[in-house]
């Protein structure tokens, strides 16, 4: 169970830091034939397990009650820099991150003798250091959050990891006209990261409904809600992409979706910080990747008010050129300004229009 901490968040967690070197590590691959060349060896099985008694709370939301003096810390820190590999020099930058989360911020006048307090006692660091460095844990899912647009986002495993290329969905949806006083559809919010980065924007009258099949992301993006002072922005609700918003059907200014995309056959050749980790049920789209995205497109007729606006993350270039097409054929009289957009690497990564 994620329990909330019962200590206030300080404004320095709320303050973008810069993002962890990914490498493409958190970017699925896009065609089998790169994934069948970079195909992972075996995880590793002999990773001490976290302590039984672990606290559930995301590390970086926990309060500093772990004194630890500082030859301790220091012990720490050399025997996980030793770890390192000379490959992934990256990871040096995440075992300073690791400890700037996991430590209190240290008074001017603190006596520099007196011990550093710790979210988390050291034999629990050691253990999620070994998880990343050797089974390719998410540095994400180590600290329990991802620095997303300006957000600190709450992640934790069984729930995707915000991307950074997903950021642009949200200034798509700020660029629509009037869309301050919408009311808006996040389907398969995940973290809740986009509900609550729309919810940020919006006027009084504005809401997102943000669904989601999955309990523990439901649970995760209720969090992610409150500790932004969205609640009466944003309604989380649990269920399968439309099904939960019956009542709201034919009044949605917006259907936003980062669903899954990754063809079936390419989850065997996913980085191994994707595919060991990341939730199956958030990554696979089917035999080419398009299931749920033509399941959202079958039901954006019936969700949107006219005029509404639709946007959709895929895999890239083919899906988004395939949509694009399917959309514009099969609804012409229903769709109107139906387009591929580009991230910033230049790939198609977004289709968007606009209901009739």
């Amino acid at each position: 169970m994620l329990s909330l901490s019962a200590r206030p968040i300080l404004s320095a967690f709320l303050l973008p830091k810069p993002k962890p070197l990914r490498l493409r590590l958190l970017r699925p691959l896009h065609s089998s034939a790169s994934a069948s060349a970079l195909t992972p060896p075996t995880p590793r099985t002999t990773t001490p397990d976290l302590p039984e008694d672990a606290d559930p709370t995301p590390l970086f939301l926990r309060p500093p009650t772990h004194p630890v003096p500082e030859a301790s810390l220091a012990a720490f820190r050399r025997r996980a820099a030793a770890l390192v590999p000379p490959s992934a020099p990256h990871l040096h930058r995440h075992l300073r991150w690791l400890l700037a989360d996991a430590s209190a911020p240290a008074p001017s006048s603190a006596d520099p003798a007196a011990p550093h307090l710790l979210r988390a006692p050291l034999d629990e660091l050691e253990a999620l250091w070994l998880r990343h460095v050797r089974d390719r844990r998410p540095f994400q899912y180590v600290v329990g959050n991802e620095h997303w647009k300006d957000l600190v986002v709450a992640v934790r495993d069984g729930v995707l990891i915000p991307r950074p290329e997903t950021e642009a969905v949200v200034d798509m949806v700020a660029a629509v006209e009037g869309f301050q006083d919408g009311w808006w559809a996040d389907l398969g919010t995940g973290s809740g990261a986009i509900a609550v980065a729309v919810a940020r924007m919006l006027g009084p009258r504005g809401r997102v409904f943000a669904t989601d099949v999955s309990e523990v992301a439901v649970e995760v993006a209720r969090l992610n809600v409150q500790r932004y002072g969205v609640q009466d922005k944003v309604e989380i609700r649990h269920g399968s992409w439309f099904e939960p918003l019956e009542d709201v059907k034919g009044k949605l200014m917006g259907v936003i979706s980062n669903p899954p995309y990754i063809p079936t056959d390419d989850l065997p050749g996913l980085q191994p910080e994707v595919g060991w980790h990341e939730p199956k049920l958030a990554l696979d789209g089917g035999k080419d990747g398009l299931d749920h995205l033509l399941h959202l497109c079958e039901g954006l007729s019936s969700a949107l008010m006219p005029g509404g606006f639709f946007v959709f993350e895929t895999n890239g270039n083919k899906q988004s050129e395939f949509l694009v097409d399917f959309i514009s054929t099969k609804w012409s009289s229903s769709f109107c300004d139906v387009e591929a957009v580009l991230d910033f690497a230049d790939i198609k990564r977004f289709v968007r229009g606009y209901r009739r």
